[in-house]
């Protein structure tokens, strides 16, 4: 199976930019979306062959995530256990027979770290949300996660130690949820290779490729060796992250 996770900082400027034509050629089995930046009802597009279910923010133009799936689920679920973090619009989980599909949009700590301490919490409750999910059927988990795991994973480490995305608070964080039964599916197939998925509009960062890796497809333990493969579309250009692919064998 194909699926996509993509990060389109506004779906409706992405459309633009010709994400149909992107999403047609890919021709995915599951797409995930975060930062749509809008509500299902402001919508006047929709794509043949697929079922699609919004978690939107309360607060408009801001955050939100998305699903387009050719494969109709046993059952969806809109943030932590069906409530936590439906305002901003976090979380989605697709249930199917053989996997969890969760979608998630974690948030951002801020500059000087300013929202920390939500996003730890967040952390830890989704943790373990995932881990009581894993314990039922494996997951596949996609999404901008806001969060540069190791040194490699970003240009400049040294000079951003402190600030939201690589702080130490973050990572272990990160390493946590690694640590509870799931793997980074790239790192596991590219453990030395040096790609990013995001860049700042500032600095003409992408064209100097000063980049960070913030998103990604983490997958439970028991399905790691299902991955065929896993590709960092930096190529693909209509927003400030480009989309990840992974195919796999499930």
């Amino acid at each position: 199976m194909r699926f996509i996770t993509w990060n389109v900082n506004g779906l409706r400027a992405a459309r633009k930019k010709k994400f149909d034509d992107f999403f047609k050629e890919m021709n995915a089995d599951i797409f995930a979306i975060q930062e749509t930046k809008m509500q299902e009802e402001q919508k006047s597009f929709a794509y043949d062959g697929y079922y699609e279910y919004w978690n939107d923010a309360d607060k408009k133009g801001y955050s939100g995530t998305l699903i387009y799936t050719k494969h109709k689920p046993l059952s969806v679920s809109y943030g932590i256990d069906g409530e936590g973090y439906n305002d901003e619009g976090r979380i989605i989980a697709l249930e199917y027979n053989d996997f969890y599909f969760v979608n998630v949009y974690v948030p951002n700590a801020r500059p000087e770290l300013i929202r920390l301490d939500y996003r730890m919490d967040f952390e830890d409750r989704f943790r373990e949300y995932l881990v009581k999910l894993d314990k039922i059927k494996p997951v596949i988990l996609c999404g901008d996660l806001n969060v540069a795991h190791k040194e490699i994973d970003l240009k400049n480490p040294q000079s951003n130690k402190k600030n939201p995305g690589f702080s130490i608070e973050e990572r272990t964080k990160f390493q946590e949820l690694l640590d509870a039964g799931f793997t980074d599916s790239y790192r596991m197939l590219y453990p030395d290779t040096i790609r990013y998925t995001w860049w700042s509009y500032r600095f003409n960062a992408r064209k100097n490729n000063a980049g960070w890796r913030i998103d990604y497809f983490v997958v439970s333990n028991k399905i790691k060796d299902k991955i065929i493969d896993v590709d960092l579309m930096n190529d693909i250009y209509g927003s400030d992250h480009c989309p990840v692919k992974i195919e796999i064998s499930i």
